[in-house]
């Protein structure tokens, strides 16, 4: 078995559980700002940490960088951190599971995002698989009504903005991270993965923490007392974001986003017996077509 994929799993694991953790903190304790913040503040020391001792044992210095990379590296960070903000806003109105299929619109929104920055063409298979997945957003968009709701009201609401702008804005770090791991000149992908992790994990600490202490007066010292889940959440975050590192700079993106839809999988596990919410049939339904229409846009582009 190649190496990509078990790190690929790893990372989707990790990934549901801080998106788990991060609920948390959202619905309980607090804003969708503090939230996304816990995920930086304690991941930061530990992705720092992790690759000053790997370059330790491996005698790595500090690598010659290419302005491209500090361009890709602030593309990544910035819309991760806008993307994680757009996530927290939709787990207060959507079940978990659901808040999670929307991430996974982040597949279909790169087809566009590659033809308008990469030139790349569109296939007609691709763009079949796009409309299935439209079905499905627009199934789960679907937010539950007495009736009497208008159309309008049930497929065009804050929940599905959120949403997809999520997906959006994840699809563009995933662009912006994996062209500053392969802008870097270094060949181990570990390191050029902790590298990367380390400099942008840093500055979204210090960007949000700038931000936060000039319109979130408060916020900051709220989500150092909820140390006991936020520092799980960095953990968890840390370790998802080393592994998606590793795993794009050792295979095609379209492979690692292929096997880590099994994030839904995970996502409905924790919204079954951990959240203890119900998952309607619509929402099942709805999971389905995109499931069907991501993983056909990947094998037949």
């Amino acid at each position: 078995m190649d190496l990509w994929i078990p790190v690929t799993l790893l990372a989707a694991l990790a990934q549901t559980m801080r998106f788990g953790l991060q609920r948390q903190l959202k619905t309980t304790q607090l804003s969708s700002t503090g939230a996304t913040f816990a995920r930086y503040v304690f991941s930061a020391p530990l992705a720092i940490l992790g690759v000053a001792i790997y370059a330790f044992i491996r005698d790595f210095g500090w690598p010659d960088l290419v302005p491209s990379f500090w361009g890709y590296l602030v593309l990544g960070g910035g819309t991760q951190i806008l993307a994680t903000v757009c996530m927290m806003g939709l787990f207060a109105r959507r079940n978990f599971s659901v808040g999670i299929a929307f991430t996974k619109t982040t597949v279909l929104m790169a087809v566009p995002l590659g033809w308008v920055l990469l030139g790349d063409a569109v296939s007609l298979w691709g763009l079949i698989a796009i409309l299935i997945g439209f079905v499905g957003v627009v199934i789960l968009s679907d937010i539950p009504s007495d009736g009497d709701a208008r159309f309008a009201r049930r497929i065009f609401n804050v929940g599905t903005g959120l949403g997809l702008a999520a997906g959006l804005l994840f699809a563009l770090a995933g662009i912006g991270y994996r062209g500053a791991v392969l802008a870097m000149t270094e060949t181990d992908p570990v390191f050029r993965a902790l590298f990367s992790l380390a400099l942008a994990t840093v500055m979204q600490t210090a960007v949000m923490a700038l931000w936060m202490g000039w319109r979130k007066t408060g916020e900051i010292s709220r989500v150092i007392s909820a140390w006991r889940i936020a520092g799980l959440v960095g953990i968890a975050s840390m370790i998802g974001s080393t592994c998606w590192f590793i795993a794009f700079s050792m295979q095609n993106v379209a492979y690692v986003n292929a096997l880590g839809q099994v994030e839904l999988l995970f996502s409905l596990a924790l919204t079954v017996f951990v959240f203890k919410e119900k998952i309607s049939v619509r929402e099942v339904q709805g999971g389905g077509f995109l499931m069907v229409s991501i993983l056909a846009l990947i094998l037949l582009i």
